[in-house]
């Protein structure tokens, strides 16, 4: 999500990763098929797995999941300052002005 990977980007095998960790390789199959079923990677039968499009709907929904908790959070510690509804969102609105020039 970062863009640290670049997008159709060969993964280390299973084998490899677990080589290079020096950990098991059950370990590094269950982390990638959790990643797979997330829709950070995809496997190619007899090629690996590689990275996800970032504009893949399964990340975009993980990031709108990471936002809404993220409000929500926010939300909740602006309750806890006393803070209106009115306030809230023109706090939003500023930082969202700052972050786009």
């Amino acid at each position: 999500m970062s863009g640290e990977l670049i997008e159709d980007e060969m993964l280390p095998s299973l084998r490899q990763l677990a080589k290079d960790l020096k950990i098991s390789v059950l370990t590094t199959t269950r982390a990638y098929n959790e990643l797979e079923q997330e829709g950070f990677i995809t496997s190619r039968q007899g090629k690996g797995f590689f990275v996800m499009s970032s504009g893949s709907d399964l990340i975009r929904e993980q990031l709108i999941r990471d936002v809404e908790l993220n409000l929500t959070r926010a939300i909740q510690s602006a309750g806890r300052a006393a803070m209106t509804n009115d306030e809230i969102i023109s706090l939003l609105r500023l930082l969202l002005e700052v972050e786009n020039d």
